[in-house]
């Protein structure tokens, strides 16, 4: 799965454009009706905290957070959507501090906090575009502060795995939003394998939602609230 990660920040650098036009200011159905209520209602955002946006696309979510008076560091591994991000978030100013940062490498997200200790970190659709995911537990292990919590919202594992090997990670190639320029790549990993990754950085799961397309029986992504321990 790693060594498809190149491939996938390629990915994300050429349709980074298309993305922030289709996403515009206020995001989309998907993200505003679907992934949001469960994590905005998880996450509990209180005024003044400090709340870490991972993999954060154009900002869209970053610019919600502070509306709702955290101060918030946004990241994407993707330099041209962070350019992006700043400028189409201006008008925020320094209640947001985009960065550009590769979430598979540990240095560089203990970096982020620069000294600080975030109340809350949130990653909106974005743990299956990661290649490997326990540098970013590990991280926020150290850089949230005691009974801070990580919010996660991903394609359920147990409803989109590409084959039928459900316990076997596996990379794939698929579409987030149909007209992007090329295919980006998606891995899944099974419920056991993420939430074993969070139990041993010293996380426990204490929130969970499971949330399906209007009409379905079966859930399209899970969202998870992990705290980290004392």
């Amino acid at each position: 799965m790693i060594k498809t990660h190149k491939e996938s920040l390629d990915a994300w650098e050429t349709n980074a454009e298309f993305w922030d036009n289709y996403m515009g200011d206020e995001s989309n159905f998907f993200h505003c009706d679907l992934v949001r209520p469960f994590t905005e209602s998880l996450l509990d955002v209180r005024s003044g905290e400090l709340i870490l946006d991972i993999a954060c696309g154009n900002g869209n979510f970053s610019e919600k957070l502070a509306q709702l008076g955290a101060k918030v560091v946004a990241f994407d591994y993707s330099e041209r959507m962070v350019e992006l991000a700043r400028k189409r978030r201006e008008k925020a100013g320094d209640s947001i501090e985009f960065q550009q940062c590769d979430a598979t490498e540990l240095d560089r997200l203990l970096e982020l906090a620069n000294g600080r200790k975030f109340n809350k970190a949130v990653a909106n659709m974005a743990i299956m575009d990661i290649s490997e995911i326990e540098p970013l537990f590990k991280a926020l292990s150290t850089t949230l502060c005691v009974g801070g919590c990580f919010v996660f919202s991903t394609h359920h594992p147990c409803f989109t795995y590409p084959n039928e090997e459900y316990f076997m990670p596996s990379t794939y190639k698929g579409v987030a939003i149909e007209g992007q320029p090329v295919l980006q790549n998606y891995y899944h990993r099974s419920m056991q394998d993420i939430f074993n990754i969070a139990f041993r950085n010293g996380f426990c799961v204490d929130g969970f939602h499971e949330v399906p397309f209007d009409g379905e029986k079966e859930p399209i992504i899970m969202i998870v609230r992990v705290r980290k321990k004392a």
